[in-house]
């Protein structure tokens, strides 16, 4: 039985001039000739992702899709209709999200943490913002400390609520992330805290990470920005800690801190809005 919004290999049975047909359990699916990896003959096995066209045919493709039946993406929105919003998915058919599946109205333009399913009732591919029902924090089989990925999902007052390994929400603390981040952006991070109520924090900054090293490398980086810029380094602990971790790529804190051992070690002046390399 074909996989339906998933990657399926399927065998090359007969070739046509719009492209081949290849076999499944529930009858030929049509690859496109566009889509037909080079050389690939007759008796062939493809990989390829199955899912229905614009006129609800089953077909094939070898576009890598941003989300497959089961996963969470944050996905663009592309345009709108009564009965729903076509989000990019990187197919040539977007994405359906029905109306009863936006927690507010889709706007065109905008991006928006789906999960990607499939419906039951139509057969069909569809997109639900309603996300929380596909997340458990139940049965948390991820350790304090361990390494994971992280989907961003949404904005909050305290930082990101974000998808842990395709499974689970956590949060990340708006004063521990030094970059912008947006819906859809995946990353690592690191499970912080579990709490007795099964909430989990997750931070960028590995919890056991030695941070006498870490400052050496800050420091190693704040006296190569130095020799780069004849001297002068437009940064000091009156800077934007967006601002110190776009150029030093480290948090404000480690930077007040390499600061001051290089300060300490005379290989630096201080000022107020500048530091500025001891000859």
């Amino acid at each position: 039985m074909v996989d339906l919004g998933n990657y399926n290999e399927l065998e090359i049975a007969r070739e046509v001039d719009f492209g081949v047909y290849l076999t499944s359990e529930d009858g030929d699916i049509l690859l496109p000739k566009k889509y037909l990896p080079e050389g690939a003959k007759v008796g062939d096995f493809v990989r390829v992702f199955v899912y229905r066209d614009s006129e609800d045919r089953v077909i094939a493709t070898n576009l890598t899709p941003y989300a497959t039946v089961g996963q969470f993406a944050g996905l663009l929105c592309k345009d709108t209709s009564s009965f729903g919003a076509f989000l990019d998915w990187g197919l040539e058919k977007d994405l359906l999200v029905p109306l009863n599946n936006q927690k507010d109205k889709m706007v065109p333009g905008r991006k928006y943490c789906v999960y990607v399913y499939l419906d039951d009732a139509s057969d069909r591919i569809v997109g639900t913002a309603k996300i929380n029902k596909y997340l458990q924090n139940d049965n948390i089989q991820v350790k304090e400390g361990e390494q994971v990925e992280v989907l961003v999902a949404a904005y909050t007052d305290l930082g990101y609520n974000v998808i842990i390994n395709n499974t689970y929400l956590g949060l990340l603390y708006r004063n521990e992330v030094f970059k912008d981040l947006e819906i859809g952006d995946k990353l690592p991070a690191y499970i912080k805290t579990i709490r007795p109520d099964n909430k989990i924090d997750v931070t960028l900054r590995k919890p056991d990470a030695d941070t006498f090293s870490e400052m050496d490398e800050t420091s190693a980086k704040v006296m190569q920005l130095l020799e780069e810029q004849n001297g002068t380094l437009n940064l000091s602990d009156k800077s934007d800690p967006e601002d110190i971790y776009r150029v030093v790529g480290a948090s404000k804190k480690m930077f007040k801190r390499a600061v001051g051992n290089l300060y300490k070690a005379n290989r630096i002046e201080i000022y107020p809005d500048y530091i500025k390399l001891r000859r």
